[in-house]
This record gives structure tokens, sequence and C-alpha cells, in this order.
């Protein structure tokens, strides 16, 4: 007899829960346990729909969101589609502004879920007025009845890791992890996850991700904003040329800086040694563990928990494409791009 799991009411009673998964081939040779929490099984395929929830269904009921209310974000993507899941389940029109950094895949499925995009270009300031941030400040006040969620700057970005991310990790390890890689753009997954973990046990060590072009690290190292860490790089979701107060660094021991190549060639190397599609943001996080691992952090005691925010489906454009990995000059003599597509005539 098969056994009735239950019907669940909409797609959004689907949101958080998701898997641990063991990484046995991609990290056999270091020593310790190493685990990857994969957000590619919610709904929405990505760890914003935690926040995406969480913050839409406070606002719920502070009374700021009312039938009719139009929901305006700032995303790389990832946030955007969660809300513009969110906002078709409760009936909320949903408009964003979206960096030009996204892949066309990303965008896509913001217009597929019903969403206004407006693609702003990445490689400006925070304070110029194309920015996405800005952008979307602009269209707040120029929409009647709207709501901006501002996840950069909203503690329930962290809320709603802490009430959630954070618990899933310590029961589905038994209390028994020594540390947590995890990537930095918003900050909210970290900062969140980090302070209930850190609460439960203060020695778990908190290994924050950063990228090569953002000021997060050096910001962690000396709380001083050094524009000159600032310029053009690849890897969506994270790192940032602002400084988020949704970033708790308080609860982060340290950044690991990560290459956009090496993340998007590790991203690869997760799919063909694990069987797990991930995205750029979840091969960043993975190359950060294995630099960490290289430099002697990890011990045979080890219990390595990595966080994966996003499916690999998101970035078909992108890193699972031999042709862009080509043009951004990714591939060479030690790494090709797979050649195993024969066309038969």
């Amino acid at each position: 007899m098969k056994k009735n799991i239950g019907i669940h009411q909409n797609i959004l009673e689907l949101v958080g829960n998701t898997p641990m998964i063991r990484l046995n081939k991609i990290t056999k040779q270091f020593k310790g346990e190493f685990l990857a929490k994969f957000e590619g099984f919610n709904p929405g395929q990505s760890t914003k729909d935690r926040i995406a929830l969480h913050i839409i269904e406070q606002a719920e009921k502070k009374g700021i969101l009312t039938p009719g209310s139009t929901i305006i974000e700032t995303t790389s993507g990832n946030t955007g589609f969660s809300l513009a899941m969110v906002s078709i389940i409760k009936g909320y029109e949903c408009i964003l502004a979206v960096s030009s950094k996204s892949s066309n895949d990303k965008i896509d499925m913001l217009k597929a879920m019903g969403a206004k995009v407006y693609v702003c270009p990445a490689n400006v300031s925070a304070d110029d007025p194309r920015s996405y941030y800005q952008v979307a400040k602009r269209l707040h006040t120029e929409t009647a009845g709207s709501v901006y969620i501002n996840q950069y700057f909203n503690e329930l970005n962290i809320d709603a890791h802490y009430n959630s991310t954070g618990p899933e990790i310590w029961e589905q390890t038994e209390g028994k992890i020594t540390h947590l890689v995890a990537a930095s753009g918003t900050g909210g997954t970290i900062s969140g996850t980090s302070r209930f973990l850190k609460e439960q046990n203060p020695n778990i060590k908190i290994i924050g991700v950063d990228a090569f072009g953002s000021i997060l690290k050096k910001f962690h190292e000396t709380r001083e904003f050094d524009p000159n860490e600032i310029y053009p790089y690849r890897i969506e979701g994270l790192g940032k040329n602002l400084i988020p107060t949704a970033t708790d660094f308080d609860v982060i021991d340290k950044f690991e800086k990560v290459t956009d190549e090496a993340s998007a060639h590790r991203a690869r190397e997760l799919a063909l040694t694990e069987g797990i599609f991930a995205g750029y943001t979840s091969g960043a996080a993975m190359q950060a563990l294995i630099q960490r691992a290289e430099a002697g952090e990890f011990d045979e005691n080890s219990k390595v928990v990595v966080i994966f925010p996003d499916h690999g489906s998101r970035y078909m454009s992108k890193i699972y494409s031999d042709k862009w990995m080509q043009e951004q000059g990714f591939f060479d003599t030690e790494k090709i791009a797979n050649p195993e597509v024969e066309f038969i005539k």
C-alpha cells in the first residue's frame, strides 16, 4: 500500500525543510565530514523563498500589505522569483529591479511568474540613479500602495533564517556541526543561520564567502569601507559594493574570497562528481570550502556544513553554457568544454 503523504494547500507550504546531503567524492582527499544544505529543493529553487514568505507574512500581520498592494524589490534574480511566486498565491502585484549581471534564464523566469522587470546596469555605484537599488526606491515612490521589501537593510531577512535554516541545520547534524560555510550577499542567510547556531554552540566557526571585486571581506576585517576593493565580477548573489545592514559581521569568524572562474568550474564539478546540479553561488561556496580545507582549516573531527543557495537551472546560459564559459576565458588547456554531445545526421 502506497503511503499517503498528504496534500499541500498551495506551493508555499513546501518552503523550507530542505535536505542535507553528504559530499563523498569532491571532498574525499580532505579530513572531516562534509555536508551540503541544498536550498535548490525549495519550491522556488533557492534559499530566498524563506525570506520572501517570512517578510511578506510579517508585513501582512502588521497591516503594511493589504489587498491590491504592489511588492517592489531589488534583486539579482532569486529573491525576485520567490517574491513573484508568493505574490501570485497571495494576490499582489510584483515589480522588480534586476541587475544586468543576472542571467537571461533568471530574467525570463521572473517574467514567466508575472513580475514586471526593470533591468539595470550592474557596474555602476550603489547611489547611481540607474543602479537597481535606486531604481527600486524610485519605483516605490511612484507606485501608490507599494511596499519596498529592501532585503539588504531588512532585519526580517536575518529573522527568516534564524527561525528556519539555523534550527534545521542544528537538528539535521544532531548538534554536531563544527563549521558553517555560507555565501554572503545581502547577508541574511549567513547572519540568521549563524546567530542561531552560535547560540547553541559558540565554538562553531562561521566562514563567509566573498567575491574578488566585493568589499565584504575587507570591511569585516577593518570595519572600514574601502572603495578600492570594488571592481566588476561575474558571480551573482555574492558580495556587495555597499554594506548591507542585513549582515551581522559579528557572528562571522572569517571571510574567504573566491574567483569567478574557480567558482564556475567548481559548480560544474559538483554536477559531475556528486550529481548535484547547483548554481553559480553554490560553486563559489564549494570553492571556498575547498580553499579552507587546503589551508588546513578542518581535521578528522570536523563536521562541515556548506549552504548551496540555489539550483543550476538558473544558469543554463552562463556557467553551464560552454559558449559562455569560452567567452569568459574560463576554458584553458586543462579545463575544456565537455565534448560529449554528438549530432547524428
